[in-house]
């Protein structure tokens, strides 16, 4: 290989050449990964502060979950769903019986995972609730991000993903975010099916929703009989503090979405779990995923789920999430910079920044100081390092930030 081969700007050329641009990707080439870090196509090292958007909890390359998926993949790998396999019905029951739920539908993505459940509740609608044929209605919170199939952005506030990809699907209702008025108003029509929502909203910019209101999100859902989706597709699996981030207000949904973490950073993983009324409207031939639960990835989410567990990497997020907030807004004014988020879920916001400058040019310069972050919106940036970190490299990287957001600013 020439040398000319090596080097990210030839990586990024035949990406460009070759690839759909749908992408904007900070401009280096990575091509390794341990632990919090990955190193690039030159071998600079990085802190990875994104997490392939919180999919890699256990950090990379996890040597457990990789041992997983080598031994599995020697043994058989895909049966589709037209047999049973060996695997299955054990990650079934381990992940119902950690959650608390009665069964368990398998997917491969967050944006499928979503998807079904939206389904689930429509039919759920018809068949339990006894809503008139097609007249179902899923309500969303604005500012909402599954995905960008055709049903995500029909339930999206986003533009850019919206703009010449209608017409879009009926049957949903978007209400403002943290507005309990808002639901209740609209939850109360009795074709309601669902109200699905992010307990923080990530790509919105990591928005944290009033105390006590998923308290009242639950009870509203109760009393109106409406299902509570709560898509935990990236808050979900220790990112927050928390198994779940519901259980920072000890409330427990109708349908629970999780995706990305569940496959360790390794395979696609997806899920919806519920309880019976709910999952079991589903009849053969009525969904379904030729890869969805097939025995790698239910070897691979086993072993995830217990790397979560054993490690005790929730309980890591929680302490680790609290120093880098603290360490962050200790040398910033409110008046500079806002800092908020959840475990290690976090962001901070940019307040009155010069129009020659954005969160994309932080991200820009933090890349050339060795810590990888990605910009959600013109002035906020999302940091979500592995769940693996420890104190002393939080602390390397948060004195990283801080001097780097100071030469920034200045």
């Amino acid at each position: 290989m020439l040398m000319s081969e090596t080097t990210a700007e030839y990586f990024i050329n035949l990406e460009d050449e070759f690839g759909v641009h749908n992408y904007h990707p900070l401009p280096v080439v990575l091509s390794k990964g341990q632990g919090v870090h990955v190193w690039d196509v030159e071998n600079r090292r990085y802190y990875d502060f994104l997490s392939a958007y919180s999919a890699v909890n256990q950090g990379h390359c996890h040597p457990r979950i990789i041992n997983a998926l080598t031994q599995q993949a020697g043994k058989i790998t895909l049966t589709s769903r037209a047999f049973h396999n060996n695997l299955l019905g054990e990650f079934e029951k381990q992940l119902t019986g950690l959650l608390g739920f009665d069964r368990m539908l398998p997917m491969n993505t967050g944006v499928e995972a979503c998807e079904s459940a939206v389904k689930l509740a429509r039919k759920w609608a018809y068949e339990v609730k006894g809503v008139e044929a097609d007249k179902a209605k899923v309500v969303f919170a604005e500012g909402n991000f599954w995905g960008r199939s055709i049903a995500a952005i029909s339930s999206s506030t986003d533009e850019n993903s919206r703009r010449n990809f209608g017409p879009f699907l009926s049957g949903f209702q978007i209400i403002p975010y943290n507005n309990i008025e808002a639901l209740e108003e609209a939850i109360s029509d009795p074709n309601t099916a669902a109200f699905m929502v992010e307990p923080i909203q990530g790509e919105a910019g990591v928005l944290i929703p009033d105390d006590g209101y998923l308290q009242k999100v639950r009870s509203l859902c109760t009393q109106y009989n409406v299902l509570l989706i709560a898509d935990e597709v990236q808050t979900g699996m220790g990112r927050t503090g928390k198994m779940l981030c519901c259980e920072h207000e000890q409330i427990k949904p109708d349908l629970l979405v999780l995706g990305k973490a569940l496959g360790g950073g390794v395979y696609p993983v997806s899920a919806v779990l519920g309880r019976n009324d709910v999952m079991l409207t589903l009849k053969p031939g009525q969904h379904g995923s030729t890869f969805g639960g097939n025995p790698l990835a239910c070897a691979v989410a086993l072993e995830s789920v217990a790397v979560l567990i054993d490690e005790k990497l929730a309980d890591n997020a929680d302490q680790m999430g609290r120093l880098f907030r603290e360490s962050i807004s200790a040398a910033f004014d409110n008046s500079v910079l806002h800092v908020r988020g959840k475990g290690l879920l976090n962001a901070i916001q940019f307040v009155n920044l010069p129009s020659d400058k954005s969160a994309w040019d932080f991200c820009l310069a933090l890349k050339e100081k060795g810590v990888l972050a990605k910009q959600t919106h013109k002035n906020t940036v999302r940091f979500a390092p592995p769940l693996v970190i420890n104190e002393s490299e939080m602390m390397e990287a948060c004195a990283i930030i801080i001097n780097t957001l100071k030469q920034f600013l200045s």
